[in-house]
């Protein structure tokens, strides 16, 4: 509810990280690098609904869910050259440095 929040994401998959089940994950990394807080969250309540989700496991292009506002070519070019290795190392730092089990999910408030 505060405009000074700050949000961060952090992957920590339970399966092996390929570009066929990193779709979300890759589209939320992607709009972090790339949009501006506003249409950021517009993108993230669009990206978190369930019928996205099977929209996406279904095979439609991500940028079908980008919003009005979004620089749509930026995001795109970001989207198709992200790597795969920067969701793998969140995944290491979750599990190596927090300790958490693959696919187990957290909270962190003011690092802690």
């Amino acid at each position: 509810t505060s405009s000074h929040t700050r949000v961060g994401i952090l992957n920590n998959p339970s399966s092996k990280i390929k570009e066929s089940n990193t779709a979300i994950a890759r589209g939320i990394l992607t709009a972090f690098l790339t949009q501006n807080n506003s249409n950021l969250k517009g993108f993230l309540s669009k990206l978190c609904k369930e019928e996205t989700a099977k929209s996406l496991a279904a095979g439609t292009k991500i940028t079908k869910f980008l919003i009005p506002g979004m620089d749509g070519n930026t995001f795109e070019k970001k989207y198709n050259t992200l790597e795969l290795d920067l969701i793998k190392t969140h995944q290491m730092f979750c599990q190596e440095v927090l300790k958490l089990l693959p696919g187990q999910m957290a909270v962190m408030s003011n690092g802690r």
